[in-house]
């Protein structure tokens, strides 16, 4: 494979061409390449794919997804900071470690004996991510980049948004998910009051060993947030006419989450929840396994022979919570 080439669309996509490189002369070096892969012709021949002729170009084309879009991710994701990416072969072990934060209790000795129950040094769990196959079908779009009908800086995008905005859904909801389970004192509802979010926070970080928890929410969430007194409310003042919203609570830093649309529907997933934690760790795990899959269709199966490819790459996302954490549900 060519890694200049594949760099090269790299460098495009990311709108940095090296040298003298314009954007648009590292595309159409790209497209001539892709030509020339392709057995010197601007069209795909099912013939040629059927026959094994045209391998050299999806692999060109899988690497390019794949270093763009797999290993972009980090740069769109908006939990960026609690998310533990990992980018494995296909079968290699995607076990996490999670340490136990268990204390050992410390027992009243009667003089002159050493009789207390002994306690065990745990190591901790492990923890396996289940990936499941996800996949785009797609038709035609190789074509029109082989003939120079498209850009092919557009067929990543389009390729990358529609990936980028699946994932940060299934990270959205494993975070919402990880919550769902809490009872009191971990958890308060209703209209806002200082008082209920203090003591939440304070259970949450009586439960961690003093830890210093922070709240998480969306903007409509933590702009819910009000009333604030005490030696706070002065720069609780600067805080919202800088920001819009009290950027703390005390010690506590208050932190906005961008809010995410479900797919295939303008409903937010995060709601009104402020969520209390106090991770001092990537609490997000996500893993994708072996390289982005560019698979193409037989035209002959399709009643107006259009060419289709299916894009498919693994992933798993699972939430580790080893700290207790606190919920409140505003209304």
């Amino acid at each position: 494979m060519d890694k200049n080439l594949v760099q090269l669309a790299i460098d495009g996509y990311k709108g940095t061409p090296a040298g003298n490189y314009s954007v648009s002369d590292s595309m159409e070096t790209l497209r001539r390449a892709l030509v020339e892969l392709n057995g010197g012709s601007t069209k795909l021949d099912y013939k040629a794919i059927r026959d094994g002729k045209c391998s050299g170009l999806f692999a060109v084309i899988e690497e390019i997804i794949t270093k763009t879009v797999i290993e972009g991710l980090p740069d769109n994701c908006p939990l960026f900071d609690f998310v533990d990416f990992r980018n494995l072969a296909l079968g290699d072990t995607n076990v996490f470690e999670i340490e136990d934060d268990n204390l050992f209790i410390v027992a009243d000795i009667a003089e002159g004996t050493q009789g207390i129950r002994r306690q065990r040094l745990v190591g901790g769990e492990e923890m396996p991510v289940k990936t499941q196959l996800k996949g785009i079908k797609i038709y035609e779009e190789l074509n029109r980049v082989l003939s120079g009908r498209v850009d092919f800086n557009k067929l990543i995008d389009k390729v990358s948004k529609s990936f980028v905005r699946k994932i940060n859904n299934d990270m959205y909801a494993g975070v919402v998910g990880g919550f769902n389970d809490l009872v009191s004192p971990y958890k308060a509802s209703g209209s806002f009051e200082e008082n209920k979010l203090v003591t939440l926070i304070d259970h949450v970080e009586a439960a961690n060993d003093g830890k210093t928890a922070m709240v998480l929410g969306s903007k409509q969430a933590v702009r819910k947030i009000t009333g604030i007194t005490g030696a706070d409310a002065n720069s609780a003042k600067e805080d919202l006419y800088a920001m819009g919203y009290f950027g703390h609570i005390g010690e506590n830093p208050v932190i906005t989450m961008k809010n995410s649309h479900k797919v295939g529907s303008t409903d937010f997933i995060l709601g009104n929840d402020l969520y209390i934690i106090c991770a001092d760790d990537k609490f997000v795990k996500f893993v994708t396994e072996g390289d982005t899959l560019i698979i193409p269709g037989d035209p002959l199966s399709n009643s107006d022979l259009s060419q289709e490819y299916l894009m498919a790459q693994r992933y798993g996302v699972a939430v580790v919570m080893k700290e207790v954490n606190g919920i409140y549900q505003l209304s």
